[in-house]
């Protein structure tokens, strides 16, 4: 069951149209929650026409990577050793899959409880390093694959002083042309396709640098929505510093 949602997590990301949020909770300690959620109705819609529902069943279910890895850990070492320590890093993070035929609810959370806000640093890691535990199908092989070409885009998060920055870079730049170049082919797929940061602060926000975003009743957190396209191409579309209140 674990490799089918992995399977299902990379195919919605691939191929089919869906929504992600970026969502970080800070506790007054500065210890929090970093997740990313894919929400992929549109793929459970797509599956009931086609006469999938055998594929589909319900559940919820919340999977540590750190078993993954450990199931996966002969073929792990095979890999090198660059490629072994990107692994390594996933162990604190896990990844909860609901699926509900009945409410056509489908959607994967990816996401790690932090003490500081720098070890949040790797969770787009987590993601582009999915599919290096990834069958090739739902009942395919189980071989670890490294896949450094998809691993192009990274973000860095700072809270030093009741201010918050975030800051998105490409890593590579050569496998991100790639990866934009191939997106013409995946046009139809994407355009609906949108990325909503949701960022709650134990202080009240005093200031943002994006104009408009929107903001809870209480000022604690502000909502940012982007297409997914526009965000790939440029990445800075959603750098954020926020300045909270003392």
């Amino acid at each position: 069951m674990y490799k089918k949602f992995i399977f299902l997590l990379v195919l919605a990301i691939t191929f089919v149209s869906c929504q992600f949020t970026e969502t970080l909770t800070i506790n007054e300690d500065g210890s929090g929650r970093m997740s990313i959620n894919i929400d992929m109705k549109e793929m459970m819609a797509m599956g009931q026409s086609m006469d999938m529902d055998s594929t589909f069943v319900k559940m919820d279910s919340t999977v540590a990577f750190k078993q993954l890895l450990e199931e996966k850990k002969d073929s792990i070492a095979t890999l090198p050793k660059a490629d072994q320590e990107k692994l390594k890093k996933l162990e604190d993070y896990k990844i909860r899959t609901v699926m509900d035929p009945e409410t056509s609810e489908l959607f994967v959370d990816v996401f790690v409880d932090f003490k500081n806000i720098n070890e949040a640093n790797n969770l787009m890691n987590g993601l582009n390093q999915a599919s290096a535990i990834m069958p090739e199908s739902p009942g395919g092989g189980t071989d670890v694959k490294g896949d450094p070409s998809s691993d192009v885009l990274g973000v860095r998060y700072d809270f030093k002083e009741n201010t918050f920055t975030r800051d998105a870079y490409i890593k590579d730049e050569k496998a991100y042309q790639k990866q934009k170049d191939s997106l013409q082919s995946a046009m139809m797929f994407m355009s609906s396709m949108n990325y909503t940061l949701k960022y709650t602060f134990p202080k009240k926000i005093k200031s943002s640098s994006i104009e408009d975003a929107s903001y809870s009743l209480d000022g604690k957190t502000i909502i940012v929505e982007r297409r997914f396209l526009d965000y790939f191409k440029d990445p800075d579309i959603l750098d954020l510093e926020v300045e909270l209140e003392n």
